[in-house]
């Protein structure tokens, strides 16, 4: 394959400080009440697992993970809305499920809106289940929205992890 070629085939890798401006876009542009370009900064300088897609030599998507005390917990994830559909958010959900049976976690957490139905799919498809719920913990156009607590543990976040 050329390097023309490459160029253009979506490459997973570590966020970069010189990523942030861009990330910062995509999530202004995917959320009402995005994350400020400082959170990004304080993940990255916390040691995170922060991951983008470049696509075309453009970062397309985004995710960013904790990990501590043997959990993991999934902070943000978002794809461009001109990305999506191609599967960058299973192949970014996979790199850090891969990422935390590294760090050995033993169970893996994220909060979803209980209205994002695209998300809630791809975690069911990936074995996460519903543990609960945090009433009001989103902001929303009108008051706030509870959040749908989901986790992978056990058997099943090494079984994900296979996938």
């Amino acid at each position: 394959m050329s390097a023309a070629e490459d160029r253009f085939d979506p490459n997973l890798r570590a966020m970069v400080a010189r990523d942030l401006p861009r990330i910062a876009e995509i999530e202004r542009s995917a959320y009402g009440y995005p994350w400020s370009p400082g959170i990004f900064r304080d993940c990255l300088l916390a040691g995170y697992t922060c991951l983008v897609i470049e696509d075309g030599g453009r970062v397309v998507a985004y995710a960013i993970m904790s990990v501590a005390a043997g959990e993991a917990h999934v902070l943000n994830v978002c794809v461009h809305a001109e990305a999506r559909g191609r599967g960058f958010g299973r192949r970014l959900m996979c790199a850090l499920i891969e990422q935390a049976l590294d760090t050995a976690a033993r169970r893996m957490f994220l909060e979803v809106r209980p209205s994002n139905a695209v998300a809630r799919r791809l975690y069911d498809s990936l074995g996460f289940a519903e543990i609960g719920v945090r009433p009001r913990y989103y902001q929303a156009e009108v008051g706030r929205e509870d959040a749908v607590v989901l986790c992978l543990e056990g058997a099943a976040l090494a079984l994900a992890g296979r996938s």
